[in-house]
């Protein structure tokens, strides 16, 4: 204070508010982390793009391949396509063990090796004409594919609570090159080792997983420190029994398991009814762009209009798919059927994935999301298995009556679910 001036003509600057000063750098921390989660959700959309062509290949292509392969008894047709499924079920709590120990880059990367290997095991397996090989290379693939199913989940890793849903929406959104670059593949490559068919489908899978294995060699997400492995949160059964994961898990199993009991049989009965294996595989390929095109905005979609009611419509879409096969065969209704079937897993699965994100703790991810993974992918693995079975005995039809009552129990489960998070809010 200058001599001669009084106290109240003293002009102070503004209180130093430390509350303040901490939402500050909370939020500059919150930015930063965005920064690199949007680097890692890039990186990761396109490797999915590589890596989700895998399942395209094999979906259509397993079936038909099985086909050629077995004798007079074709029951088991589709038997490539649910070891496929079988293997990234059987991936999924593996996974999540070895990337809570090694990281996920280094998972990711071991697992476009393992893709590769399999790939060529399978087209070794068409040229031997050896059912059996045909079986483990597809395995093979489908364990890798456990690995770039959890790619939505290493998206969100480093992203804040605002920018999570968006980030497992832009990963899931590079399935949308899959979609175009799997069906591509199998038109371009399905001869080219003639005249043994398909063999040259299955090689190409190696390709693709070596460009996926230098894509996510650039994924730049911290490893768990010794004390976050050691920190295991929450015993798992706590953590299931929670009404919101139970509710998502079954939503994201109806979602899943219909959609592949619903494509894993197209290829067959589309050749079944006259139409050509081109139609059959366009048919996948505009299932599979259906799949992923709205994930360029289903993140925003949820933000705005909640995770719940985003599964609700895609469950009703699934039912529009149903609508559509019943009504005719011819290859529109194929394709318009699975298109619908593309959109209402969309909207159904992202949208199941994001109300898992909400039932855990950070250092319980993985073992959360492997155990989601597991179940899903274990009930998709039966559903892809019954696929050929119900299709073989009892026809097209029967496949997609099989769609309402289980649209219905999950629309059940979600009433119910809002029902008692109303009331627990009062």
């Amino acid at each position: 204070m200058c001599c001669g001036d009084s106290p109240s003509n003293v002009s102070e600057g503004p209180a130093y508010d430390p509350d303040s000063a901490m939402t500050v750098q909370a939020q500059l921390n919150i930015e930063a982390g965005d920064r690199l989660a949007r680097r890692n959700a890039l990186l990761l959309a396109v490797a999915q793009s590589v890596g989700g062509a895998t399942a395209s290949i094999v979906v259509a292509l397993g079936g038909l391949a099985g086909h050629e392969l077995l004798g007079s008894d074709k029951s088991f047709a589709t038997l490539p396509v649910t070891f496929f499924v079988l293997g990234t079920a059987c991936g999924t709590l593996p996974a999540g063990y070895i990337m809570r120990h090694l990281g996920r880059r280094n998972a990711y990367m071991g697992a476009a090796v393992l893709g590769g290997l399999g790939g060529l095991l399978a087209c070794l397996g068409i040229i031997q004409a050896s059912f059996v090989t045909l079986l483990i290379g597809t395995m093979g693939c489908g364990i890798a594919g456990a690995f770039v199913q959890s790619y939505r989940f290493a998206a969100a890793d480093t992203a804040s609570d605002a920018f999570r849903p968006k980030a497992i929406s832009w990963v899931m959104a590079g399935g949308l090159i899959a979609g175009i670059v799997g069906p591509q593949t199998v038109i371009a490559t399905k001869d080219m080792l003639a005249p043994i068919m398909f063999a040259g489908s299955f090689a190409a899978i190696a390709v693709l997983n070596t460009i996926g294995f230098c894509l996510v060699f650039f994924v730049r997400i911290p490893k768990p420190t010794a004390e976050e492995r050691a920190v295991s949160g929450r015993p798992i059964l706590t953590i299931i029994r929670q009404e919101r994961f139970i509710v998502a898990v079954a939503c994201g199993i109806g979602s899943y398991a219909l959609m592949s009991f619903v494509m894993t049989a197209t290829p067959l009965a589309m050749i079944a009814c006259g139409h050509t294996q081109t139609d059959a595989a366009l048919a996948i390929q505009w299932h599979v762009l259906a799949m992923y095109i709205p994930s360029f905005f289903t993140g925003s979609l949820i933000a705005r209009f909640g995770k719940s009611r985003i599964v609700a419509l895609g469950l009703t879409l699934l039912v529009g798919c149903g609508i559509v096969a019943l009504s005719g065969v011819a290859v529109e209704d194929f394709w318009f059927a699975l298109i619908l079937l593309g959109l209402g897993w969309n909207f159904g699965f992202i949208g199941a994935t994001s109300m898992v994100t909400d039932t855990y703790r950070p250092e319980e991810r993985t073992k959360v999301q492997a155990t989601n993974d597991f179940l899903v992918f274990g009930f998709v693995a039966m559903a892809s298995f019954a696929s050929g079975n119900v299709l073989n005995d009892y026809g097209w039809q029967t496949i997609n009556w099989m769609l309402f009552p289980v649209v219905a129990f999950c629309l059940a489960l979600l009433v119910w679910l809002a029902i008692r998070e109303r009331r627990a809010s009062f």
